[in-house]
């Protein structure tokens, strides 16, 4: 069943478990991600981020997202996450999508607001769900950067940011980057815990692919309720396929499924660890 954010987030922070994100660029991606949800029992979020168009147009995208998700026993959310333009965050949802991300973290915080909350009252007009991003996680690169504290989400701000843009939920920046680690992450839990209780709405872990089962567990119960996956499954697929192959007398029929057995089973194992197995209402 096709549904928004608050459908999954809210009873997830209430349960203290969290709800994934897995991006879905392609109809392999998607049939494993929904494959574990059903298998599980598990609420899921799956979508696509602006920058991830090069592998799979946001119109083509929702041709199979959209129709799987209403077809599906469990609850699905089409997400649009690291929306970066007004116009990309509009488009889906003229698409469908029940909830998006318009990422303005890269803004100065009055600039971030205002436009978060004229975003979140046309999401909210349309029976959608926003996410904003207050802090900034970055990108695992090979250069020597800043200390990353600097871009760390300050809880008093926080809670000013919801009030003032009403958004549904809150990606924070607590020592995660997106893409694969160079080095083992350090999170903040203190800031997690005090941001959860400044701001009043469900919080989101970007950057979750290579984090520790440990790293997981503890972040949920510090109150993470919403953790985004890529990497991981999107590496499964192609591990998923060549360890099906033996030779190249095979074709790409014979791929597919490899690929796609492959995503359902990573993909459950975060459900199970992220605590949403058998949670679908």
């Amino acid at each position: 069943m096709l549904v928004n954010m608050n459908e999954v987030l809210l009873p997830a922070r209430e349960g203290r478990y969290a709800v994934g994100l897995f991006n879905a660029v392609n109809l392999e991606l998607a049939r494993g991600i929904l494959a574990a949800a059903q298998r599980t029992g598990s609420p899921v979020i799956m979508g696509t981020a602006e920058v991830l168009f090069p592998y799979g147009p946001l119109e083509e995208v929702s041709y199979y997202l959209i129709p799987m998700a209403k077809k599906a026993g469990v609850p699905v959310v089409i997400h649009l996450d690291h929306g970066l333009k007004k116009e990309t965050c509009l488009k889906a949802l003229d698409l469908g999508f029940t909830s998006i991300m318009y990422d303005c973290s890269t803004d100065d915080y009055d600039t971030n607001v205002e436009k978060v909350r004229e975003m979140a009252e046309i999401a909210h007009s349309r029976g959608a769900t926003i996410e904003g991003e207050l802090g900034h996680v970055g990108d695992n690169t090979d250069a020597a950067e800043a200390d990353p504290s600097f871009f760390y989400t300050d809880p008093g701000q926080a809670r000013d940011f919801v009030e003032k843009t009403r958004v549904d939920a809150l990606a924070v920046a607590v020592g995660t980057a997106h893409g694969a680690y160079k080095l083992p992450p350090k999170l903040d839990f203190d800031r997690i815990r005090a941001i959860k209780e400044q701001a009043k709405v469900p919080l989101v872990l970007h950057g979750g692919s290579g984090l520790t089962d440990e790293d997981f567990r503890k972040a949920i119960r510090a109150g993470i309720s919403k953790i985004n996956i890529f990497t991981d499954i999107n590496v499964a697929a192609v591990r998923g396929a060549r360890q099906h192959f033996v030779s190249d007398d095979k074709g790409l029929t014979e791929l597919i499924p490899a690929a796609v057995e492959a995503v359902e089973r990573e993909t459950a194992k975060k459900m199970e660890l992220f605590g949403s197995c058998g949670r679908a209402l």
